[in-house]
């Protein structure tokens, strides 16, 4: 997919379709992590996903465990 560097203002920057947001799983006000690799320039940017605590892990497993309960004791 090519995409032009436009003047937004002072800056520069690249506009974001749609669709191009719809694929990276991206809406407006999400945060991103933008990183240059230096050997090619590449620009590399990844949506910021938030990370579950552990509290909410251990809710999830507890769920889970409590959900299939019968066919975890049959595979045992």
């Amino acid at each position: 997919m090519t995409k032009t560097v436009t003047k937004i203002g002072n800056s520069q920057g690249i506009i974001f379709d749609a669709a191009l947001m719809d694929l990276a799983r991206v809406k407006v006000g999400d945060q991103v992590n933008v990183t240059v690799v230096p050997e090619s320039g590449a620009i590399v940017i990844m949506p910021l996903r938030p990370v579950p605590s552990k509290a909410e892990i251990s809710s999830v497993i507890k769920k889970t465990a409590k959900d299939y309960r019968k066919t975890l004791r049959k595979l045992a």
